[in-house]
């Protein structure tokens, strides 16, 4: 299956405790839609999902079926309803725990217990603790050692000559270095970090293999806050392992808390800096009018969030906790739903021409790291990442362009995360 191009061109369960059974309170044939089969496609480049784009515009509350897990659920693609799914407390993440909900991966990326999996009071708890070692102090100062670390690796790329991948060269060893820093993560444990990376957010690899790789990274994490707490440092995760001995957080939230940040920080940074590069270098008009315009660069890696399909299929599920209307949908108690933040990114109701890249667009903002209660933690850190990339590459290498036909560029397949395995440019 081949997706949305560029152009906007489309080319030739069982219930948690206390939750009625959908299958018991809405059988076949009682009104209910007939699910899609998503296969949830690998996609090359900036190819947009040809489901997600139709049922954007036909079928905004739908119900699916994906390759893993049991049943069916509803996904969820018109910006306005995937807000207002995602703010509605009544959605639960932490009744998704022990249920095998259609999904695309044999395994779920997420731990039980761990942030992404808890509804208030704990979620909020646990919110709050990262929040604020999340602080704009911490951020500003990791901005200025992301500057000098951009800078530093962009003239490595230019005395070694052209051609350069950028993957190597920039994109991925800059989150590396900030890793370093935030969670105080020894250099020499990188290698295994990004193959756990790997493993994790993968979408082909066992539910074996995942549990393996995540009964590694607890050890990991347990010996590293046990170093931590005798030797604290000045990082996120000393704060965090201090907050844990003081009792505000146990040793598998203190794990779940360490990942989630651990693969924002890799995963999330490496693809979406990499695939902006290539979105500008394919856009040339873009391209020449924000060389031309540096003061739109904060509003363009807006837009750059906006516009690039940065995921393959969707994120974690929520579960109706009673049955409510959605977009004039009955959705029953117990019953599992997915929001798609990249379709809601696409509403023709809410970005004019939206399959179009404008660096100046104003208007709505994007829901690019999520909303509600479960909004990315690592949102401005991301950005301020992102950012520091572009601004640094336009700034040293105002030449730069791709060595390879764009069709040549290799993408990642077999991954939850969308992007270049490789990305040559020259200058």
């Amino acid at each position: 299956m081949t997706g949305l191009r560029t152009d906007g061109s489309v080319p030739s369960q069982r219930p948690p405790a206390g939750a009625a059974d959908p299958a018991e309170t809405a059988p076949a044939g009682a009104g209910r839609p007939e699910a899609h089969h998503w296969p949830v496609d690998h996609l090359p480049a900036l190819d947009f999902d040809p489901l997600l784009h139709r049922l954007l515009r036909e079928e905004p509350v739908a119900r699916i079926r994906m390759r893993h897990g049991e049943g069916e659920a509803w996904l969820v693609t018109a910006y306005d309803h995937v807000k207002e799914v995602a703010a509605d407390p009544r959605f639960s993440r932490a009744l998704t725990v022990g249920r095998a909900v259609t999904s695309m991966t044999p395994h779920t990326v997420a731990p039980a217990g761990g942030i992404g999996r808890t509804d208030p009071p704990d979620h909020t708890r646990l919110r709050r603790l990262v929040s604020e070692a999340f602080g704009r102090k911490r951020v500003a100062a990791l901005r200025a050692e992301a500057e000098e670390t951009a800078a530093g690796l962009v003239a490595r790329m230019i005395a070694q000559g052209p051609p350069a991948d950028l993957t190597r060269a920039l994109t991925g060893p800059m989150p590396e270095r900030l890793l370093g820093t935030l969670l105080g993560v020894p250099a020499a444990d990188f290698g295994r970090i990004q193959r756990w990376r790997t493993v994790i957010l993968s979408s082909d690899r066992s539910r074996q293999e995942g549990d393996d790789v995540k009964a590694e990274i607890a050890a990991y994490v347990r010996e590293l806050a046990a170093h931590r707490a005798r030797r604290p440092g000045d990082d996120l995760f000393s704060d965090l392992v201090a907050a844990q001995a003081a009792g505000a957080l146990s040793l598998p939230e203190l794990v779940s808390l360490t990942v989630m940040v651990v693969l924002n920080t890799l995963d999330q940074v490496l693809n979406q800096a990499a695939t902006m590069v290539y979105t500008l270098l394919t856009h040339p008009a873009e391209l020449e009018r924000l060389r031309a315009e540096p003061a739109l660069l904060p509003g363009a890696v807006e837009e750059l969030l906006r516009f690039v399909p940065q995921r393959n299929g969707v994120g974690m599920p929520r579960i109706a906790t009673e049955d409510l209307d959605i977009g004039g949908v009955r959705i029953r108690s117990g019953e599992a739903v997915y929001v798609s933040y990249l379709a809601a990114d696409r509403d023709p109701r809410v970005f004019p021409d939206p399959d179009r890249l404008d660096l100046a667009r104003g208007g709505a903002p994007h829901l690019a790291f999520g909303h509600g209660a479960h909004y990315c933690l690592g949102a401005a850190v991301a950005r301020m990442e992102c950012e520091v990339i572009l601004a640094t590459l336009l700034r040293e290498l105002p030449g730069m362009r791709l060595a390879v036909a764009p069709q040549d560029v290799r993408w990642r397949r077999g991954s939850v995360n969308r992007g270049p395995e490789e990305l040559p440019v020259a200058w």
